[in-house]
């Protein structure tokens, strides 16, 4: 029975970090109607600021991790306001192959910069907790608690604040929020900030169990959109529910299954799911 509480542990893990980067990229997703690949590249640049501010800098965890989650909310805005901005009366695809170029950019300079070699973060707290014969290692605790707690308040933010509704008004219909004078350049950029930001902390919070590498925002971006999809794109409550469900999918299948499968599973339960909903968990409401 421990066994399959360590693996009901390791799909909230996995779920928790698909999730938050899920929630930033179907933020986008409601703003700009298009899919931005280059939102894997902001999960590795989150990774490498946070290791720069640890290894060059000696920040500790937490400072690394504000530091990390500030510069690629900084970094989300320039894309949006020098790449997606200029190209918002251009065709859709034009936006999608900027994307992928930002993508390929981002991962040339930090492999230009820190090599192709893999790095790792040292955890804040590395010990372990036993309860009723399970190991809990306190890092996979943290990363669930932090999600849960990030997503608490992205969804107070967004329903209980003035701000929050102008990100919900542009998501529903840009050019009606426009009219009773919402402001599209404040409320995309500061979209961008936030997801820039979420895939920022996500990266920070799971790399200290996994490896930092130039790619690593590659497959990650690949499964934000199987669970975006799953859960209906544009849809908060979907991406934190798809998100859990990739998570607990790769862990059960990983330790039933093989592990050499796990990445292919996110994958078949979107085929399977998809096959039974293909509206996802909570589609969107028609614009």
């Amino acid at each position: 029975m421990s066994l399959f509480f360590q693996q009901v542990l390791n799909g909230l893990t996995l779920g928790s970090v698909y999730s938050l980067v899920a929630l930033g990229l179907t933020l986008v997703y409601g703003i700009l109607h298009i899919p931005n690949f280059s939102h894997g590249a902001l999960f590795m640049v989150g990774a490498y600021a946070a290791f720069f501010c640890a290894s060059a800098l000696g920040a500790n965890y937490w400072v690394a991790l504000a530091g990390a989650a500030i510069f690629t909310a900084f970094v989300a805005v320039l894309t949006e306001r020098l790449v997606f901005n200029r190209l918002r009366d251009a065709p859709p695809l034009h936006d999608m192959i900027a994307a992928i170029g930002l993508l390929l950019f981002f991962e040339a300079v930090a492999q230009a910069i820190w090599g192709a070699d893999f790095h790792r973060l040292a955890p804040p707290f590395p010990g372990i907790l036993r309860v009723a014969g399970t190991v809990l290692p306190i890092q996979r605790v943290l990363i669930i608690g932090a999600a849960v707690a990030l997503m608490i308040a992205l969804h107070l933010f967004l329903t209980r604040t003035i701000t929050g509704a102008t990100i919900v008004a542009m998501a529903q219909n840009r050019e009606g929020a426009s009219l009773v004078g919402i402001d599209p350049t404040r409320v995309s950029m500061m979209t961008f900030a936030m997801a820039g930001a979420l895939a920022a902390i996500a990266a920070v919070l799971f790399v200290p169990i996994n490896l930092i590498s130039p790619g690593m925002g590659n497959l990650v971006i690949l499964k934000a959109f199987v669970i975006i999809i799953l859960g209906g794109m544009g849809s908060v409550p979907g991406a934190i529910l798809g998100g859990m469900v990739i998570g607990f999918a790769e862990s059960f299948g990983a330790f039933y299954i093989s592990t050499d499968l796990k990445d292919i599973i996110a994958f078949a339960a979107l085929v399977l799911i998809l096959s039974v909903r293909p509206q996802g968990f909570f589609p969107a409401p028609a614009r």
